[in-house]
């Protein structure tokens, strides 16, 4: 098992019933966890990626109902060195 997590950024808060309707996508083969950061307006997935891929797990949460806005990349892109001066 490789377990990944991916963060997903939302529009909307989610009504009761979307709530309801992810708590149902944990019994998808694969799906490990779901934690909601509100202020952040975020939906962390863990899951199998030897069973599910990112796009497959976006897909399950959009028919959930939840209005994704983007995937919320989880490390910070390296930064370039900056170049020496001439002294």
């Amino acid at each position: 098992m490789t377990t990944v997590d991916i963060v997903l950024r939302y529009a909307t808060p989610p009504t009761e019933a979307v709530t309801f309707a992810l708590a149902k996508s944990r019994e998808v083969y694969g799906i490990r966890r779901l934690c909601f950061d509100r202020d952040a307006h975020t939906l962390r997935v863990e899951y199998d990626a030897t069973r599910l891929n990112a796009p497959a797990v976006i897909q399950l949460v959009r028919s959930a109902g939840l209005q994704v806005i983007e995937e919320v990349p989880l490390a910070l892109p390296p930064v370039a060195p900056e170049p020496a001066s001439a002294a």
